[in-house]
């Protein structure tokens, strides 16, 4: 149980870092130095005004320095990156034990990785409309270099992974004629980016049901938004969500969607 509870904290506190990763980006600041700082009244921030959710209740969803209100996205963050840490133990301890060294260390390394990667990249999209695309370029090289250690080890084909860039570069592509097409209204030109490192990151023949997904999970969610009035034909609605969805999806349900279909 303790390893969990650590896991859990160790978890919020990266979840806390994503959070400064993206306002930071979103507003172009250098989100390695410098003090962090309250969003109304740029006051530093001291260590006890940081304490991944705990400070967030404890000021009631308040700044201490100012009183002014904070997002709740904050602390939900927080919680989904400490969960997701806990999930990935939980998942580590019973799956990669069944692969010899050193993979027993590469693979939940990367994959962890890979987590939070796509946390960054669906939540800002979904809060602010933004997708940040150096962190793109840095999960697809990522991506490939793990392929490629993979390879080394014996544990991948090298044709495999000359398919997966196939299937990144004819992704990238049908992004870019629908974004083309819609003249940039129906698709963002940074969906295109999240589309090859879909192809790179999934292979054949996952990446095909993440993409295939990702359009239904985003023709569903529209249509209900739609009928509730909660947003209009004309409203845009942020995609990368419904990739990074649909394929975690693709990731741990796959194979069995492809043989089901089959």
């Amino acid at each position: 149980m303790g390893y969990f509870v650590l896991m859990f904290v160790v978890g919020t506190v990266v979840g806390s870092f994503v959070n400064v990763l993206i306002d930071r980006s979103i507003v172009g600041e250098d989100w390695v130095r410098g003090r962090s700082h309250c969003d109304n009244c740029k006051k530093n921030l001291t260590w006890y005004d940081m304490i991944p959710i705990v400070s967030y209740l404890c000021y009631r969803g308040k700044s201490r320095c100012c009183s002014s209100p904070l997002t709740y996205r904050y602390p939900v963050v927080e919680l989904l990156v400490g969960l997701l840490f806990v999930w990935w133990l939980v998942v580590g301890f019973w799956f990669f034990k069944l692969v010899g060294a050193p993979l027993t260390m590469i693979q939940p390394s990367f994959w962890l990785v890979t987590g939070v990667t796509l946390f960054v990249l669906a939540l800002a999209d979904l809060f602010y409309g933004v997708v940040l695309v150096p962190i793109v370029w840095f999960g697809s090289i990522l991506a490939i270099l793990y392929r490629l250690a993979l390879w080394h080890f014996g544990a991948y084909q090298i044709v495999d992974l000359q398919n997966a860039v196939l299937l990144a570069g004819g992704f990238f592509a049908f992004f870019w004629c629908l974004w083309k097409a819609t003249k940039g209204r129906g698709m963002a030109d940074g969906d295109m980016y999240v589309a090859l490192y879909m192809g790179l990151l999934l292979g054949w023949p996952k990446g095909v049901v993440a993409l295939i997904g990702s359009f239904i999970l985003g023709a569903i969610v529209g249509l209900l938004l739609m009928v509730t009035k909660v947003r209009s034909r004309k409203d845009s609605i942020p995609f990368v969500p419904f990739m990074v969805t649909a394929m975690g999806v693709a990731m741990l349900w796959g194979e069995q969607l492809i043989r089901y279909v089959n």
